[in-house]
């Protein structure tokens, strides 16, 4: 198997199963990050991950880190916070003020480019990504982006900057996506915080045979319209 070099007058991908198994998942370099190729990639099962001064490079590991909206895991004191929480959860009422703070709040620093911020704002404008925000006031205190495939959701970063304040964030949008028909978010690599959260592992085959009928299926219509999604008590 060998890295392919995409060409900036195609958006055609390679088949994620020749992806490389060691770095895991790298399938591809080169092209753009433009709302054509980005939405081609998420149909096919891959996703944009590189270091600044990198070339851009195109991912699709195996396995994939999922989550079952109807199995994401609360712990008991997660339950006790949630009951008396002080956030108010909110869709897409601040994806510039999130995609920034997911950025900014990376201690091992970001891959989340300038050229990163301006692709997902296009796909944002575009009505395919979406962004949950958690307030404490009127202060933005943590949150979550993706992009919409569907009844499956792409989770690509999240941040925290008070306690609980992420988790909070997947926990509501997870229940409101799983009422509304949501079936999958995609999470794509498995770490500490998503396994905590209930994520786990799937062959990549299994992927994308869920990603193939799930983006198929449609939310109602006014699901992704900004609204509040909880308030405090």
């Amino acid at each position: 198997m060998r890295l392919v070099q995409l060409s900036r007058h195609t958006i055609a991908f390679p088949s994620p199963e020749v992806a490389l198994r060691e770095p895991n998942g790298l399938l591809a370099l080169g092209g753009d990050l433009s709302p054509a190729r980005l939405l081609m990639a998420y149909q096919r099962g891959i996703f944009p991950w590189f270091s600044p001064g990198d070339p851009i490079l195109w991912w699709s590991p195996d396995p994939r880190a999922v989550l079952w909206p109807g199995e994401f895991h609360v712990s008991r004191s997660m339950r006790r916070f949630h009951k008396s929480s002080p956030y108010r959860v909110t869709l897409n009422h601040a994806f510039g003020q999130v995609i920034d703070g997911c950025a900014e709040d990376r201690h091992e620093g970001t891959w989340i480019t300038q050229d990163i911020v301006l692709a997902y704002h296009r796909l944002h404008e575009l009505g395919h990504a979406h962004s949950v925000e958690v307030w404490c006031d009127d202060t933005l205190v943590g949150g979550m982006y993706g992009v919409a495939q569907g009844a499956l959701f792409c989770g690509e970063s999240m941040f925290s900057r008070r306690e609980n304040a992420s988790k909070t964030a997947l926990l509501v949008f997870s229940e409101f996506f799983s009422r509304a028909g949501g079936r999958l978010i995609d999470c794509q690599v498995l770490n500490p915080h998503t396994a905590s959260l209930g994520a786990v592992e799937i062959p990549r085959r299994d992927y994308l045979e869920h990603l193939g009928l799930l983006r198929q299926q449609s939310l109602h219509s006014h699901f992704w319209l900004p609204q509040e999604l909880f308030s405090p008590a």
